[in-house]
């Protein structure tokens, strides 16, 4: 006789969770009588006196000699609300404080030995790369404290310390280990901006490109207006621009239905299939925004190649680019793999991954709209290396795909 067959029942659980973070544009953050980051720490009117971990990045410390006593006297003028649970903790800055698990286990031990509780505050103090290792770090212990991101460069203040991601890189790939998890508050300081080199000052403005290209042709104009002024470091441009950028960001993350990236479309990627291939091959010596902006010049030319691009629009790309001081040109573009074929494309297979298996690539549509492909045929990535190497007046590339 059968047996009979076992009635299987499911509970579908559903929630929702409101993230909220402000994002500030201010000067002289930890100076005596700016009231923003205390006022931040006590946005939610809790009744307790607040415990801080500063971690600072080193090039930052370095170029600010008085900024740990700043910092200091700044909680000591206000230790009735909120005090340093240690002094500012240096991490040495750039991709290297990113690539593996060394400084992650180090801010969290150190999280541990000061017994930081989920409503203590993590406070990040640097570029990209920094705020990426300790907010990954403060993400994961306790499952998540308060982190407070200071960026101090271009690039981490119009894009990647303003979001919801953090991460490290491992298994030879950028940003391989990473949670989502919103920030606090982040606290722009347009002051830390003059003491950058001139790599990490303009290197902030190719993500700017790449946000105005799919997004907003009026802010595109505006950078190829104020190319020279970018260049030549003007303090009122690059404002503007870090503005306007970090603005296109937030409400991108906000709109586009999809602020942890379940989907496999993420146009904030455009250009970044390459620059990501790019940054690995060269050992992270290329600067982020640097591969970006020759990520940038890559794609827009298979959108050319693909007819959904005018050639003029591309010219005006490069020369906005170029005009900036930023390359549309790497050698490693047209170096070979064992069997030939060009070392660049490994970067579509390990995108594809990293977007969880179907490869979604934003190209652009003209200045200001996009458009989402599913390929991208390794004749069009030659087609465009050959091209941009024409343009940088290279020699001609000797691989069988750039002939």
């Amino acid at each position: 006789m059968d047996k009979p067959v076992k009635q299987l029942t499911s509970y579908i659980q559903s929630f929702s969770v409101p993230f909220e973070y402000p994002v500030y544009f201010t000067q002289h953050l930890f100076a005596a009588d700016n009231p923003v980051l205390a006022g931040v720490a006590d946005r939610l009117k809790e009744a307790r006196r607040h415990r801080f971990l500063v971690f600072l990045d080193a090039g930052v410390a370095a170029a600010h000699g008085g900024l740990i006593p700043c910092i200091e006297q700044y909680f000591d003028a206000r230790s009735t609300d909120m005090t340093l649970a240690a002094p500012p903790e240096v991490v040495p800055g750039g991709e290297r404080v990113k690539n593996g698990w060394e400084h992650v286990h180090r801010v969290v031990g150190m999280i541990n030995r000061c017994r930081l509780d989920r409503q203590s505050y993590v406070v990040a103090v640097g570029g990209g790369a920094v705020l990426d290792m300790v907010g990954f770090a403060s993400a994961i212990v306790h499952r998540g404290l308060r982190l407070l991101r200071v960026p101090t460069t271009t690039l981490a203040q119009n894009d990647a310390g303003i979001g919801v991601k953090n991460g490290i890189n491992d298994q030879g790939q950028k940003n391989y280990v990473g949670t989502f998890a919103p920030p606090f508050a982040v606290l722009n300081d347009a002051a830390f901006l003059a003491t950058l080199s001139f790599e990490q000052w303009i290197g902030g403005i190719a993500e700017a490109f790449k946000v105005a290209i799919i997004k907003d042709a009026q802010f595109f104009n505006y950078l190829v207006e104020s190319a020279g002024a970018l260049k030549s470091r003007d303090a009122g441009a690059m404002a503007e621009a870090v503005r306007q950028c970090a603005v296109l960001h937030l409400d991108h993350i906000r709109d586009n239905g999809d602020p942890f990236e379940f989907g496999s479309a993420r146009p904030l990627d455009f250009g970044h299939w390459a620059a990501h291939k790019l940054e690995s091959m060269s050992g992270y010596t290329i600067g982020h925004g640097q591969a970006v902006s020759i990520g940038i010049a890559l794609d827009a030319y298979i959108a050319v190649r693909q007819g959904w691009m005018p050639e003029d629009d591309f010219l005006r790309i490069l020369g906005g680019l170029t005009a900036c001081g930023l390359p549309v040109w790497d050698d490693r573009l047209r170096q070979q793999g064992p069997d030939g074929s060009l070392e660049i494309l490994d970067g579509l297979a390990q995108f594809r991954e990293h977007l969880g298996g179907d490869l979604t690539i934003t190209l652009p549509l003209g200045i200001g709209r996009k458009t989402e492909v599913n390929a991208v045929a390794p004749e069009d990535v030659a087609a465009a290396i050959g091209v941009l190497q024409k343009a940088a007046g290279r020699p001609s590339a000797q691989c069988s795909e750039c002939r």
